[in-house]
């Protein structure tokens, strides 16, 4: 039988302060699990969350960006794009993605005499 908070560190190969603290513990408690932790505070409150994920729901292609642009934080004017779309991760929706397209040479301003030297430059 084991007598002491050191015989018991030395069956379960801990420290005497790791036996000590648990003791007392179960003592207080009844239980040896440890308390939850809080973790790190979530910059918006349920209320927001809620009005980005019905603003998501009402408008499929409104980008992370609008939405961050104008949902109060709790210590911040306002709060990330990448907060908005992990809090609707969590809400199983997505973000639309804004589309980055091409814009051909004529519309963008390059005249024909540098697009034929483009041409003539070109292997």
């Amino acid at each position: 039988m084991l007598q002491g908070d050191a015989d018991v560190a030395r069956a379960f190969h801990c420290n005497v302060r790791t036996v000590r603290r648990l003791r007392q513990l179960y003592r207080k408690t009844g239980r040896t699990a440890d308390h939850p932790r809080s973790g790190r505070p979530r910059v918006t409150t349920p209320a927001p969350d809620r009005y980005s994920r019905t603003s998501h729901l009402r408008d499929r292609y409104r980008m992370a960006t609008t939405t961050a642009r104008v949902t109060p934080g709790m210590h911040n004017p306002c709060v990330s794009a990448q907060t908005v779309r992990n809090r609707l991760r969590e809400a199983g929706l997505r973000a639309c993605r804004p589309v980055v397209r091409q814009v051909p040479w004529w519309k963008s301003g390059v005249t024909s005499h540098s697009k034929n030297c483009q041409i003539w430059c070109s292997p």
